[in-house]
């Protein structure tokens, strides 16, 4: 009923030309006087002739509405789908339909370039990188320097980081490593737990793990990713207390801390790329992409990932371990 409407609209000037033309007609025959029956005739013949014409003009129009709507999921692909136009109207849309599919087409390959360019520099540099915080490793193996665990703290953040960018390409690339098979999470966990001990230990922080009997379908170098950035948030938060991390049955791995927490406000958006909230605003160092990222890839592993927090108390991340349609290798 609504296209029909909009039919009568497209076509109300002529509809009006006719109603007026039988008006004109009606009048003349009755001003002189003669009969009326041939005019009412002659309408009616008319009306019916018009009507036919405009029924098969409006199965018309509904077929090519409906085609065009067809056309919407193809259009992207290019405009030689599109019909032969009938009027000049309908070319004059083409053209301008042609000149902006251009325009875009051209600034589509313009920015694809420069985000190829800025991954490739962005990758570069990560790999490159990697050769100092290597030679500074070494070089404080050999240090007994009052400020050696400052600097073992800092150059342990900054390879974080590194790896952190490292893993954004990757995930924001056409093809991705994972590698899906049947793990041992007690081994993913325990290797996360050990990687930042160090600060577990400098920073006075109470770990409280309850060893985890559990083999689940993932991929182990991104799920670890995933853990590490839980760890590594609980720490750098949580300035006094515990950090605990047990397994929920049926499969949902929970990591909790005696945090500074956080507001209620920020938890909805917790994990968008970006945000960072009031404790980031505060730490004046966050990115936001940490949780994130954790997001993004649990996402692909067929994950879950929940927040609670209570400020001033601490936070719990649950992660989801159950999975959907992932192909075993």
């Amino acid at each position: 009923m609504k296209l029909f409407f909009s039919y009568l609209q497209m076509h109300h000037k002529s509809l009006l030309l006719v109603e007026t033309a039988a008006l004109i007609f009606i009048a003349v025959f009755f001003l002189y006087n003669l009969p009326l029956q041939a005019v009412g005739y002659a309408c009616l013949l008319s009306a019916v002739a018009g009507a036919l014409i405009a029924l098969v003009d409006f199965l018309h129009f509904r077929q090519k509405h409906f085609w065009l709507q067809k056309l919407q999921k193809q259009v992207m692909f290019g405009l030689d789908i599109l019909p032969e136009p009938r009027t000049l109207m309908e070319k004059d849309y083409q053209d301008l339909l042609k000149s902006l599919f251009a325009y875009m087409s051209m600034q589509t390959t313009t920015y694809d370039q420069k985000h190829r360019d800025m991954l490739d520099y962005c990758t570069l540099w990560a790999h490159q990188i990697k050769t100092p915080i290597s030679a500074m490793h070494i070089l404080l193996q050999s240090d007994q320097s009052e400020d050696h665990d400052a600097l073992c703290d800092s150059l342990f953040h900054m390879e974080e980081y590194v790896n952190m960018i490292l893993s954004y390409i990757r995930l924001g690339s056409d093809s991705t490593d994972f590698v899906i098979k049947f793990c041992s999470l007690d081994r993913i966990v325990r290797s996360a737990v050990h990687k930042y001990a160090p600060l577990f230990i400098r920073q006075k922080i109470a770990l409280h793990y309850q060893p985890i009997s559990c083999q689940i379908l993932t991929d182990e170098k991104w799920l670890s990713f995933v853990i590490e950035q839980v760890l590594s948030n609980s720490l750098k938060y949580t300035h006094a207390g515990s950090v605990s991390i047990y397994l929920e049955q049926p499969a949902t791995l929970v990591i909790a801390d005696t945090g500074i927490g956080i507001a209620p406000e920020d938890l909805p958006r917790i994990g968008q790329k970006g945000f960072t909230g009031c404790n980031g605003r505060m730490d004046k160092k966050s990115t936001g992409i940490g949780l994130y990222l954790c997001r993004c890839v649990l996402k692909k592993l067929s994950h879950t990932f929940a927040i609670t927090s209570t400020v001033g108390k601490g936070t719990t991340v649950k992660i989801g371990l159950a999975s959907k349609n992932l192909p075993i290798e």
